[in-house]
């Protein structure tokens, strides 16, 4: 799940061979908006990734061949249905692991977390995902675009959220638990897959201004993007 506010600067992919590649998945599994909003954190963060956005409708579909030029993929989020969502993007599970399981780095926000989970999705977790609004003891009770309060790496923070997962999973000792929500459970995390990294995110830190904005929100200040640049960085550290 994702917001429907659309983020309106689209990102153009670039050609710089000195800069790391992050393919988003722009398609049927995600939401307008969502792909942009991680292309503008990822192209003016620390990483200054080359970013190019794949799927079904892009120049790139995304193929074994296309993973393979890239740093990291990310399954940004999408609608609610994730049964549809895995319809979209299962013919390229197989490929998609094994790329992770061979030093690939995936990134899941919101659906894409959900999408890392099993029955349906990738099967990258160590455990599966819950919807956090019908865990006990939930803050948030509903789908509706809201805030969620997470415990960032000890520090409380506000989020944007629409109906994400939880994550319950058994973290092994090189795994990083970065937020929880209030009940306890994992609302974001880095974890191995191979020699790969698997990282994911219940609510949205990357969401813009707008996303807030449009749903009638408080907005956080800051906006929680170090959080999401945190997420991206101990991702593509974890690989071995």
């Amino acid at each position: 799940a994702a917001a429907a506010a659309a983020c309106s600067r689209t990102v153009p992919p670039t050609a710089d061979p000195l800069r790391p590649v992050a393919l988003i998945y722009r398609g049927p599994a995600s939401t307008a908006g969502a792909p942009e909003a991680v292309a503008e954190l990822l192209a003016a963060g620390e990483q200054g990734m080359d970013v190019r956005f794949v799927g079904p409708d892009e120049p790139d579909a995304l193929t074994a061949a296309v993973l393979s030029t890239g740093s990291l993929y990310v399954q940004p989020g999408g609608a609610d249905d994730l049964d549809t969502a895995w319809e979209a993007v299962s013919p390229i599970a197989s490929s998609l692991r094994s790329w992770i399981h061979n030093g690939g780095a995936y990134l899941g926000c919101c659906m894409g977390g959900f999408l890392a989970g099993r029955d349906p999705g990738f099967d990258l977790l160590p455990g599966d995902t819950v919807e956090y609004s019908s865990s006990p003891g939930a803050t948030v009770t509903s789908n509706a675009d809201t805030l969620v309060t997470v415990t960032w790496r000890g520090t409380p923070q506000d989020i944007y959220f629409q109906g994400g997962p939880a994550f319950t999973v058994e973290a092994g000792p090189d795994d990083t638990i970065l937020a929880r929500y209030s009940n306890g459970l994992v609302a974001a995390g880095v974890f191995g897959f191979g020699r790969g990294a698997v990282g994911v995110t219940g609510p949205h830190p990357e969401a813009p201004l707008s996303w807030y904005t449009d749903a009638d929100l408080d907005v956080p200040s800051p906006l929680p993007h170090q959080a999401f640049m945190d997420l991206v960085t101990t991702t593509l550290a974890r690989r071995r």
